[in-house]
């Protein structure tokens, strides 16, 4: 599913004429962009502006289902696992995750998306406007280039021309932090080979480095000792845990939030290189509205 609505895809949304879209983009009333003369209108700003514009009596929504969307994270995967928490995950990255969590068929999603400010408040924001969602700090965790056992000279993002890469799906933050970075360095896609399918969580791209298919990918720090990988650490990132608030407590996310502070976690956080749990618990966003 794409990231933006074409104008005849928004009219059929509104039920209303191609033309009166027009109209609404043209007086500044719908969020837009356009590019390369042709409006395109972003996805999740769509329904925060239809979430803005509600009206009348609150309604109770069906119950949310236990599921855990979003960015894959090994230590949160384990926690969910250890806990006993009664939370599924579906890990598809961390954009995914925001557009099931407005969707509401995810009651929190992990988040690690770049901001100009800091981390993931205007994603959540600009999906979910200020619904009752609070993010809440997991880990810092560094990430840089995995490397194939037996690599040899990959220090930066410069040194992957014609190299074998393994890609994230494009609703991953890493994969649009991996493009940035990349464009940054004078590079593109063209420069190197990539594999023909792309993994969808961190560990398959950890898993395809270990098993020789590729020579590098842009992962976590965390898996380079469990899979045998060399690892050039090049930043530090802040993964956070949006969850709407009438899930939060309710008894499956109190599960995992205790267990997430808990020694045994702890313990396991330093056996993984690269957490810093020192922030676990911290609020960076309450969203304001009931």
């Amino acid at each position: 599913m794409s990231d933006y609505l074409t104008t005849r895809e928004l009219a059929d949304l509104l039920r209303i004429g191609e033309r009166k879209v027009y109209d609404l983009a043209a007086n500044g009333e719908v969020p837009c962009v356009r590019a390369v003369g042709k409006l395109l209108f972003p996805r999740a700003e769509i329904s925060a502006w239809l979430a803005a514009s509600r009206t009348g009596p609150q309604v109770a929504h069906p119950p949310l289902p236990p599921i855990l969307a979003g960015s894959h994270d090994p230590l949160l995967d384990w926690a969910l696992r250890e806990s006993g928490s009664g939370l599924a995950s579906f890990y598809d990255g961390s954009y995914d995750g925001l557009d099931r969590l407005a969707a509401r068929s995810a009651q929190a999603a992990g988040l690690h998306i770049r901001e100009a400010d800091g981390w993931n408040r205007a994603a959540l924001s600009d999906a979910l406007a200020e619904a009752p969602v609070v993010l809440i700090e997991i880990a810092r965790r560094q990430r840089g280039l995995l490397l194939a056992p037996g690599t040899k000279g990959i220090g930066d993002f410069a040194d992957l021309v014609g190299r074998r890469v393994v890609l994230r799906q494009d609703s991953a933050a890493s994969q649009r932090e991996f493009d940035a970075q990349l464009a940054a360095a004078g590079l593109t896609h063209d420069d190197f080979t990539s594999l023909p399918t792309r993994a969808r969580t961190e560990e398959e791209l950890a898993i395809a480095l270990h098993d020789g298919k590729a020579e590098a990918g842009f992962g976590l720090g965390a898996l380079s000792g469990l899979y045998g990988l060399d690892f050039v650490p090049l930043s530090v990132e802040r993964f956070d845990l949006a969850v709407w608030r009438r899930a939060w407590f309710e008894a499956p996310m109190q599960n995992l939030i205790r267990f997430l502070a808990s020694p045994a976690c702890a313990a396991r956080a330093a056996e993984l290189p690269g957490y810093d749990l020192n922030g676990l618990g911290t609020v960076h966003h309450n969203g304001a509205s009931g």
